[in-house]
């Protein structure tokens, strides 16, 4: 009993901080937080492998805290590349996981995410997703090139990043739920919207998202 108040107090903190934002708000930090790790070439994500990603996912401040139960939550954005190459608009989705242990603390943390295969994208767009389990997911590697990292690494079909007090790393994600968030679409694009639909259908980006797209242009795919 004691475990599961501690895990709704953890839950009901970091859902009333964030919904305190707007999607709009959500989307220009998404954008500041991959402008910020793109511009560090040597320790960010290699550009060869945004290149190669089918989406990426980017989750601005997700929330951790723990006493007794640790408890992650966070909002974020899911963006896919259209049949011409190029990055369609946003969709919507919330990460969700939890942890068990003798712990006291909390932190902010950007997550990234880059999507490498079509199986996974189906994966995600599904109303929930839990990474390491229908798709494999690894820690990425850092730096200006992926060239010298292991096949383990380049064959995982999601690569994950971390920042957090500055400091930016692959991170380990197995055991997180990815769930696509209706009611952050629906603010978006002024209607019930699935992100499955939104992939599909491309509509006009919503308010708040040209930051994000401007800096993912930048890396149309490998041979464009």
């Amino acid at each position: 009993m004691r475990r599961m108040l501690s895990l709704l107090l953890c839950l009901g903190m970091a859902s009333t901080s964030l919904l305190a934002d707007t999607a709009s708000e959500r989307l220009r930090e998404s954008a500041t937080v991959l402008q910020e790790v793109l511009a560090a070439p040597d320790k960010g994500i290699p550009e060869d492998l945004l290149r190669k990603a089918h989406c990426v996912v980017v989750v601005p401040g997700v929330k951790q805290g723990a006493f007794i139960v640790g408890a992650k939550y966070g909002r974020g954005f899911l963006v896919c590349r259209t049949a011409g190459g190029g990055w369609g608009a946003p969709g919507a989705l919330r990460i969700e996981g939890g942890s068990f242990g003798f712990q006291i603390g909390g932190s902010e943390t950007d997550v990234i995410m880059l999507v490498m295969d079509e199986r996974s994208v189906k994966g995600i767009l599904s109303s929930k997703f839990t990474l390491g389990g229908a798709a494999d997911v690894a820690a990425g590697p850092v730096g200006r090139s992926s060239t010298a990292q292991t096949d383990a690494t380049m064959n995982a079909k999601i690569l994950s990043y971390s920042r957090s007090r500055g400091v930016f790393a692959g991170i380990a994600l197995t055991g997180a739920t990815l769930r696509q968030d209706l009611d952050q679409n629906a603010e978006m694009y002024g209607k019930p919207t699935t992100n499955a639909d939104i992939v599909s259908g491309n509509p006009k980006p919503p308010t708040g998202a040209e930051g994000l797209l401007a800096t993912l242009g930048k890396y149309p795919p490998t041979g464009k």
